[in-house]
Order: C-alpha cells, then structure tokens, then sequence
C-alpha cells in the first residue's frame, strides 16, 4: 500500500462510518417520531354519532325534553318536540337518559364499535313520584283546633234526610204521579160492590128511615102539642 493513499483510506473510513452513523439515527428518530403516533392512533376511542328517539311505554309518539348526556365528559343533549336526539360519544361511554316522571337509563356504546354512527329506540318506564302528605289547619295552635272540634255541631244525615223524604208537597207530588196498581184497582172494586149492598139493603140518603128523620119527629110534637092527634081520634 502506498503511503501517500493512507490519508485518502482514513477519510474515506471515517465518511463511512459517518454516513452510517447519521442514516442509522435518521431511522431512529423516523421510527421514534411514527411510534408514538400510531400508538396513539392505536389507544384514541372513535367519535360516533349517537341518535334515536325516546318513547314512553307503548306509545308511538316520543317524549319531548328528555336530557341525554355522558356524565364522566359533562356534555348531553335534550330531545326535541318528537323524542329525538342526536349527539357525538366516544366508543366505551356510558350515555345517561333521564326524565322527570321515567326511571332511568343507561346506554353503553361498546368500546370495539368501529361504525360512524350508533341508533337506538329507547322505552322510558313511568316511575311515580310520592309526595309527603301536608295537612294544612285554620287554626295556629293545637289548642284552638281543639275547641272548634269540641265545638262543633254536626247536623244530623238521618234527620235531615227524613225530613226531606216526608216533605208535603213532595209526598203530593208523588201521590199525584203513582199509577193506580193491582192491589189498588180490587180494593177499589170491593168498596163501590159493598157501597151498593148498602144502599139497598140498609138506611141511606136515598132511602130514609122516618125514625131517623129529625122533621118527621118534629112535626109528631107539633101535632101533639095541638091536639090534633085527639081531634083526629074523636072524629074516628
């Protein structure tokens, strides 16, 4: 080897070694640049649009203001006039429906759900609210709402409602209104047959007994009184 090539022979070495050097740390830091990109690519949830329409039991028709939101993001959405929503969730979420009147929902997106979009039909139960009972009084103090019970006269139902049933023109009113029954019609049969029994077999106004008749006694004193019983004897 000539001695006058060992310099060109040292740089050339040294280029290499030096060229090799920087390609290897560009593949370093290309590769350390794509990692964490795609490694974040690889852990980031996919956006999908959640929609549907909230109904109540059997009904067709939706349920307007319900509020549909994700808790642990602290954003939701209310459905409109119809019972539909709309809104953008994250694959894993767990979407919260609530209504005032309606047990609760829960909707969990699948944290594999790789479509755009997510559509659901969801049924509200009726869950009714009991209210304490609250008793209002007239009166401020026990005391007082004592005496005005003590107090109190209570009209009698039962007195009220017999004087209502034997009022006099009510009972007229019904007495006028009754049809003539059965029961009725033979009774009153019975009472013109034995009126007319009467008539022909006892004293009546048609036919007087003259022992009865208060004329016919006084005219027999007056005759007496007269004398006119002896002067009709004497003639005799």
């Amino acid at each position: 080897m000539n001695a006058n090539m060992l310099p060109y022979y040292f740089f050339r070495a040294r280029f290499i070694s030096s060229s090799i050097k920087f390609t290897f740390c560009c593949l370093l830091s290309l590769i350390g640049f794509l990692t964490p990109e795609k490694a974040s690519a690889q852990g980031k949830a996919a956006v999908v649009q959640l929609s549907g329409i909230v109904a109540s039991g059997d009904s067709l028709y939706g349920v307007p203001g319900v509020t549909v939101y994700v808790p642990k993001a602290g954003r939701g959405t209310v459905t409109n006039d119809y019972g539909y929503f709309s809104m953008p969730v994250l694959a894993g979420d767990s979407v919260v429906v609530r209504a005032l009147g309606y047990k609760h929902l829960t909707v969990l997106i699948p944290r594999n759900y790789n479509k755009q979009s997510y559509s659901v039909v969801l049924e509200l139960k009726e869950d009714a609210t009991l209210l304490p009972e609250v008793r209002v009084f007239p009166y401020p103090t026990e005391e007082l709402f004592k005496k005005a019970f003590l107090a109190l006269r209570v009209p009698d139902e039962q007195k009220s409602a017999a004087e209502k049933n034997l009022n006099e023109q009510l009972m007229a009113r019904i007495f006028d209104n009754t049809a003539i029954g059965p029961s009725a019609n033979f009774r009153h049969t019975m009472d013109m047959q034995n009126m007319y029994l009467n008539k022909q077999t006892m004293p009546n106004q048609y036919n007087n007994n003259p022992l009865l008749n208060p004329f016919a006694w006084g005219q027999l004193i007056q005759q007496i009184k007269n004398g006119d019983l002896k002067r009709k004897y004497k003639d005799e």
